[in-house]
This record gives structure tokens, C-alpha cells and sequence, in this order.
């Protein structure tokens, strides 16, 4: 793998990219307003063959403990979620690629994967094969980011003894469901793994008890019938138009810790529940003054993982393909979170449906879900009018319904 020659001034370089998480970002761009006048089902397939395009350039970012600077170069294809993962992995592979050359041609020795470029196909594995320079996903952080926020938020929600809880991982075949699912069976010791993959849910099952023994593993094709006894329930899939949680089962005071992007639960869901805490997973705040150039959707200075990732091994001058495939390794989990602490990196506040929760609001929460602990009749005509109003809601996720089916 060629690298590019390391830029002057002690600047190290990456490059980050994203893409529309739906229509509505092509819509807003200042280039595209026009389209707002055109059917959506064309402008998303005529988006999807636009090539990559170059949207600014990241500064400001420099760790506190070496002084180390970066700089980074954000890119976006301009196929939605629905386009990459309808199409043949090829495709996407192809405008990877050529972002890939148009970073090194700025200078910069890594480039991290965001959102659904993350997923497609190996999971980076082919991208990572084929880019003149080093790529990574960004889950590793991701991971340790999710757990970190979900952490905080049930502790700011009354869970007061971790240990003794119960955590609900939806997803748990894929890439960073899987660690999540392995991480918090070694600290919690009672966990429920959702998958619609049967044999891979049982190969997990096995890792799980052969690394944690003891454990209590309970595993599913469905979350229907299980999230009422959940703490905290992560969801990290890649599917659309499904319900992934029915949230009118929720226990008060439950964690909703939402990984996927575009998110798997609706606000018009999450709002039947006031008791409840949907949260986005761990965002982080970059050290320095750091500036995006760009509006990624996130308060200034806040950083979705992956990219956050990205910036910390450039900051490590670790210019290599770190987290890539569906099989994230623990210890890299683990060492990165450590970096993150010594580089000045920080956990986000939490964040629900792209803003961020007051103490008071999280408070409000609390005290909602403390009334339904101590008042199960008052639980049970909360869950079955949120169940009659869900019923009104049509199946969705990723802001993708359902496929109506005939007869």
C-alpha cells in the first residue's frame, strides 16, 4: 500500500467519508434545492451515479496530551442508504475508490468509513484491499462510545447497580453488534441477542459462554416479548421499513441506545414513551478548535465515532486499516477507548433525535419512569395506550416504511 508523502508543519492528514442519509439532505444542499421539484424516486437513482464530491476540509483537531495536529478532508458520495444497499457492493466499492485517490491526492494517509459506506458488501475488507491508502470503519470507537453512553444514560436514568442489569442487543450478528454483545456479557453477565441470522446468533452464543462462563444468554428471532425485562436495549441493524422495538413494551426508565444510521426508531415512536430514553450512540467532542466546514447535522466540535476514530489514529500516526469486517477485535476496542481518555477526546452530551437533553429533561424522564416502577397498574394503561397509538404509526426504520404487500 503506497502512502502519501507526509504533508509539512506536522500536520497529519486523513479523510472522512459520508453520504445523504436520505432525501432530505440532497434537497437542503445548496446545489441541489432544485431537486425538491423532481420525483424523489428519480433524484434518489440519478443521485446515486453522481461521483463523490470533495465538501471541506476539517481543522483545528489537536491532542492535549502530545500536541500532535490533524486535519482532515470530508467526502460524500451521494447515494442514499436504500441506493448502497440495493445495489451490488461493486458500486459502492468503485466511488470508494475513487474518493480514496482524491484523498491521498490532498495529502492525506487514512481514510474512515461513515454511516452505510461502512456495511456495505465485506464491511471495508475490499475497500481496504483496494485504496492506495489505509482505511478504517471507525467501529471500534463506535463501540466503546455506545457502551460508554449507554452507560451514563441508565445510570442518569436510576439504573443504580449496572451489574445486575439486563441488556438487549438487536443486531447482535453484525459487526458492532456482536462486540457490544460480547463486551457487556463480560460485565453484566445477562444479555439477549437479537438477530434474524439463526446460525450465526448460535455461533455468538457459543463465543459468548466459552469467553464468559457463567453467563446468561438468551437469544431471538425477535425482540416481541423481551424488552420489557431490558435495562438497556442496543440496536445496530442494517435493515429498513421493520419495526425494530416496539417501544410501548419498554420497562420505565428503559435506555433505547439507537447505533444505526438513519435511526432504527422514529420520534413519533420514542414520544409515546416520555419515560423512556432513546438515545443516538456515543458522539464525540474533538480537542481543539476544531471546525467540520460542513454541517454534518451535529453541534460544533461534535463528531459521529467513526470519524472521531479516524481523527485519533492520525493523531497516533497510525496509518493503518484498523477496524475493518464484521469480526471487531475487543483489545482494539478497548485500546482506542484508552487513546480516546489520553488525547483529550470527550463523550458528547446525550442526544436524542439530533439534539442534545437537558439535565432537566432527563430528569423529567426519571421521575416519569419512578411513578410507573411504583404504580404497576399505572404501567400497564401506559404500555396499552402506547400500544393502540403505536398501532397508528406504519412500520418503519432508517425513515423507510414498510413495503405494503397485496393480498
Amino acid at each position: 500500500m503506497a502512502n502519501a508523502t507526509p504533508p509539512p508543519n506536522g500536520v497529519n492528514r486523513f479523510a472522512f467519508v459520508i453520504h445523504p442519509l436520505d432525501l432530505g439532505h440532497i434537497h437542503s444542499h445548496p446545489l441541489f434545492r432544485w431537486t425538491r421539484y423532481l420525483p424523489d424516486a428519480l433524484v434518489e437513482r440519478v443521485a446515486a451515479h453522481m461521483p463523490p464530491m470533495r465538501l471541506s476540509r476539517i481543522t483545528g483537531a489537536r491532542s492535549t496530551s502530545t500536541g500532535q495536529r490533524v486535519e482532515g478532508s470530508l467526502f460524500t458520495l451521494c447515494a442514499t442508504p436504500r441506493q448502497l444497499m440495493t445495489r451490488s457492493p461493486r458500486f459502492t466499492y468503485k466511488r470508494l475508490n475513487r474518493v480514496a485517490h482524491m484523498a491521498q491526492a490532498d495529502g492525506a494517509r487514512l481514510m474512515g468509513l461513515g454511516a452505510f459506506t461502512s456495511v456495505v458488501g465485506d464491511a471495508g475488507i475490499t475497500v481496504g484491499r483496494e485504496s492506495p491508502i489505509a482505511v478504517t470503519s471507525g467501529n471500534s470507537l463506535t463501540v466503546a462510545a455506545t457502551l460508554e453512553a449507554a452507560k451514563v444514560a441508565a445510570r442518569r436514568m436510576g439504573a443504580e447497580d449496572l451489574s445486575r442489569g439486563k441488556v438487549m442487543v438487536i443486531g447482535a450478528t453484525g459487526s458492532i453488534g456482536s462486540v457490544c454483545a460480547r463486551m457487556v456479557a463480560m460485565a453484566l453477565r445477562d444479555v439477549v441477542l437479537v438477530s434474524i441470522e439463526p446460525q450465526k446468533l448460535e455461533r455468538l452464543e457459543r463465543v459468548i459462554r466459552d469467553e464468559t462462563p457463567g453467563v446468561r444468554v438468551t437469544t431471538s428471532l425477535s425482540a416481541a416479548g423481551l424488552v420489557g425485562d431490558c435495562d438497556v436495549i442496543v440496536t445496530a441493524t442494517s435493515g429498513f421499513g421493520q419495526r425494530i422495538v416496539d417501544i410501548s413494551e419498554c420497562k420505565p426508565g428503559a435506555v433505547v441506545c439507537d447505533v444505526a444510521r438513519p435511526p432504527d426508531i422514529g420520534e413519533a415512536e420514542a414520544a409515546l414513551r416520555p419515560d423512556v430514553l432513546v438515545i443516538e450512540s456515543g458522539e464525540v467532542v474533538l480537542p481543539g478548535d476544531v471546525n467540520f466546514g460542513y454541517d454534518i447535522g451535529l453541534p460544533p466540535g461534535v463528531a459521529y465515532a467513526c470519524l472521531g476514530e479516524t481523527a485519533l489514529l492520525a493523531m497516533e500516526g497510525r496509518f493503518e486499516s484498523f477496524t475493518l469486517g464484521r469480526n471487531i477485535d475487543i483489545d482494539r476496542v478497548k485500546w482506542i477507548h484508552r487513546r480516546f481518555r489520553e488525547h483529550g477526546f470527550e463523550l458528547a452530551g446525550l442526544s436524542s433525535f439530533g439534539r442534545y437533553l437537558s439535565d432537566e429533561e432527563i430528569a423529567s424522564k426519571r421521575a416519569l419512569a419512578d411513578d410507573l416502577r411504583r404504580d404497576p397498574d399505572l404501567l400497564e394503561i401506559t404500555r396499552r395506550e402506547a400500544a393502540e397509538r403505536l398501532r397508528q404509526i406504519p412500520h418503519a426504520s432508517k425513515g423507510v416504511p414498510a413495503v405494503s404487500r397485496a393480498g
